[in-house]
């Protein structure tokens, strides 16, 4: 995304330990570890009710941790809440505003609620205003407005008083894919610009599209962390490679049972001409095809089956479902 001269020093713009967060005997948040550098975009990934939208209220000042602690911009929410929460722009799942209130009304009232004097605020939301493409819709009013250009209200809102950290929960819902592209292109702009960015979503091809990291969260627990990369090469050790065989071929499982124990770990059978085969290391597929060959198995397909990151992503869910 290219580099960006951060003025914020702070290793982790948005950082939580053991973050902890009970409603009389329902945990809805566990021990949770996070971090977020200037200029990172970390993609919050889970199902509906994993625990992400009450990190991010508890991140943005509006709820209270039961234990852990969390900081924004190195201030500390359990000692310097208002310092944190001026770090800090926040945008909800369900973004609204006075339904008669114009925009441009609403976006002044809330720069002056954040401490902006008018003439400061008055320039802060016309840099917005020209950068989300808003000129034509300052004088509609919020009723008035789509869904996609609601959105783009609730993000000149979190952006007025230029906060280093940005946290949105679910910030395509409800968008086509024409703004969901503008949208997602807005926030690589902000994190090209050094801001760290928090958003959550229950929809893998959004994170993987910018995140730089990934998060999955389930039943309040993190479940696995990393950037894209780090977690391919995780699934890369998970990879296996699918064995279709000729109709005909008889005593193939016994054969690859007592044949293969130094390329395989396990065997999966499927039929007795659809094997799975799950490698002890992947490097070892020319040497496990070239054996094949010399037991004269016939091979009608021999493919690598990697799992992608929405088999991870389910596979996670689907255990702690269990």
């Amino acid at each position: 995304m290219g580099s960006a001269l951060f003025l914020h020093t702070c290793a982790n713009m948005i950082l939580t330990k053991k973050l902890t967060k009970k409603y009389g005997n329902h945990v809805a948040l566990v021990d949770l570890d996070l971090e977020v550098q200037p200029g990172e975009i970390l993609g919050f990934l889970g199902p509906n009710g994993a625990g992400k939208s009450t990190t991010l209220r508890i991140l943005s000042g509006y709820l209270p941790p039961s234990s852990g602690e969390c900081s924004i911009d190195g201030k500390d929410l359990a000692l310097d809440s208002l310092g944190a929460r001026r770090s800090t722009g926040y945008l909800p799942e369900n973004f609204v505003a006075p339904s008669e209130m114009r925009v441009q009304e609403y976006l002044m009232f809330r720069a002056r609620l954040k401490g902006l004097k008018r003439p400061e605020a008055k320039t802060s939301i016309e840099k917005i205003v020209e950068r989300l493409e808003l000129g034509p819709r300052m004088r509609q009013t919020f009723a008035a407005l789509s869904k996609g250009f609601r959105q783009r209200v609730g993000l000149a809102d979190v952006l007025l008083a230029n906060p280093p950290a940005v946290l949105l929960d679910e910030p395509f819902t409800g968008l086509d894919p024409i703004q969901r592209q503008e949208f997602r292109k807005i926030l690589v702009e902000l994190s090209v610009e050094g801001k760290a960015i928090l958003f959550s979503s229950h929809v893998l091809p959004e994170v993987e599209e910018i995140a730089t990291r990934v998060q999955i969260l389930n039943h309040g627990h993190s479940r696995a962390v990393g950037t894209l990369d780090e977690l391919n090469h995780h699934l890369q050790r998970e990879a296996s490679v699918v064995l279709i065989l000729q109709p005909g071929f008889s005593g193939a499982e016994e054969k690859l049972e007592a044949g293969t124990q130094e390329f395989l770990y396990q065997l999966q059978v499927h039929s007795s001409t659809h094997f799975e085969l799950h490698l002890r290391q992947l490097d070892l597929r020319p040497k496990l095809f070239r054996w094949l060959g010399e037991q004269e198995f016939p091979v009608l397909e021999f493919r690598e089956n990697r799992p992608d990151l929405d088999q991870l992503f389910r596979s996670l869910v689907a255990t702690d479902s269990q």
